[in-house]
């Protein structure tokens, strides 16, 4: 895991909790997220914005395996984004979340919305290993689109029950289903699909 020292409190922060915030003309800082929170609070006059760092949890998914799940809380003037993901070699990676709301609203009210889309979502298994390897479950797959940084072409990488799927092994997968139809359909990492 990488380490950078947050030019607002100094503390040593993870890498994945780090955003260089500024501009050209005034330049750019590194902030950890609650030192970016409590700039962007005071630039836009939310006095009274919870600006909390919140703890990571484990919750179990559908195979029955542990996941650690860590969050990271951004304040953008008129919304808010919380963030959850799981950690591979100290970077956000794996099964990764998001929910946005209101500057107002309650973390810890947020946190058990996010908690509970968490839930949902890890207790559907998509991926089965069968005759031919890893097979799609059920006709239905659901994960994230990422990109592959070992392949030379950009080519894109899916995250799909919280493992990393290439698009060739993807498309292995598919092709248990030669002649069907299919429908693609994509949604921001925010909404509920």
């Amino acid at each position: 895991m990488y380490i950078t020292q947050c030019e607002g409190c100094g503390k040593s922060t993870p890498d994945y909790d780090i955003t260089h915030f500024g501009s050209i003309e005034s330049g750019y800082r590194k902030l950890c997220s609650l030192c970016f929170n409590a700039d962007v609070a005071q630039r836009w006059g939310h006095e009274d914005f919870e600006n909390i760092r919140l703890e990571s949890i484990a919750i179990t998914d559908g195979a029955g395996q542990i996941r650690q799940f860590h969050f990271r809380t951004h304040l953008l003037g008129l919304m808010v984004s919380l963030d959850a993901f799981e950690l591979q070699e100290g970077e956000p990676a794996g099964y990764q979340f998001q929910l946005i709301g209101n500057p107002q609203d309650d973390l810890f009210v947020l946190l058990g919305r996010m908690i509970e889309k968490i839930r949902r979502a890890l207790a559907t298994i998509h991926l089965e290993v069968g005759a031919h390897g890893l097979q799609i479950k059920d006709l239905l797959v659901r994960g994230n689109i990422d990109f592959d940084p070992d392949c030379d072409e950009r080519m894109p990488l899916l995250t799909i029950d919280g493992q990393q799927i290439s698009w060739e092994e993807f498309g292995h997968m598919l092709m248990t289903f030669e002649g069907w139809q299919f429908r693609l359909e994509m949604f921001d990492r925010s909404d509920e699909p």
